[in-house]
């Protein structure tokens, strides 16, 4: 019918800047190629909310009324504490627990030039209630594990940028190909501990040489490693 399905790669963002190339820009390319009478609106992508590395399934549609009935149905799945998205995710760590919730307050915060997703344990009512911090909640189960890496299932409840990078540092273990936010998760004789944002600045994530011999690739090359969280399901009414 109006819904049409397909898998965006990781660093194609959903919404560009003026001049970038994004999923949106090419909606109308789309459109025209597939011969559909109405124009395409993105229901649901991979953390459309600024998370263009993520790749993974887009729900688009050509009808205006589907694609809020169905957003509607996201918002409402979540609030009876349902989880109507599922992700993937690979890992540099092994989660302590098999399965398991991450939950946290998450706002943004300013360091230097750029805007940065910090968690806040224990947000005040004040600071929920003028929205500068949002609670949020991640469900996770360990899929497999393999070289010290792991394959996540992973479920948000709720929806915040960043949101899945961020609770995966606070497991003590981040997304494979995550340049923004692995270098909060040090390590003292192979034990991973949580540094502050502040004493730890983004930087392209740092591996062990065993897995970068696994993955082929070379220090050097290490930073056009891509993001490895995965939309990998959507439930639909």
């Amino acid at each position: 019918g109006a819904l049409l399905a397909l898998s965006k790669p990781s660093d194609l963002p959903v919404l560009g800047c003026p001049g970038e190339l994004s999923l949106d820009v090419l909606l109308p390319t789309l459109r025209q190629r597939l011969g559909l009478p109405a124009e395409l609106h993105v229901v649901k992508a991979p953390a459309r909310h600024g998370w263009r590395e993520c790749s993974g399934l887009v729900l688009l549609s050509s009808c205006y009324h589907t694609t809020k009935q169905l957003q509607q149905f996201f918002t409402n799945a979540r609030q009876r504490g349902q989880y109507p998205a599922t992700y993937h995710a690979v890992t540099v760590g092994v989660p302590t627990e098999a399965e398991g919730e991450i939950s946290t307050g998450l706002s943004w915060q300013q360091q230097g030039d750029t805007a940065m997703v910090v968690p806040v344990p224990a947000p005040g009512r004040r600071s929920l209630a003028r929205k500068e911090v949002k609670s949020t909640l991640t469900r996770y189960q360990v899929l497999g594990a393999a070289g010290g890496c792991a394959l996540l299932q992973l479920q948000p409840k709720t929806a915040f940028p960043e949101q899945l990078q961020v609770h995966l540092t606070l497991l003590l273990c981040p997304a494979l190909g995550d340049h923004k936010h692995s270098s909060r998760v040090g390590r003292v004789l192979g034990v991973p501990f949580l540094l502050t944002p502040e004493a730890a600045p983004t930087r392209t994530q740092v591996l062990d040489k065993e897995l970068l011999s696994r993955l082929e690739l070379s220090p050097q090359q290490l930073h056009h490693l891509p993001l490895h969280i995965h939309l990998q399901e959507l439930m639909l009414p």
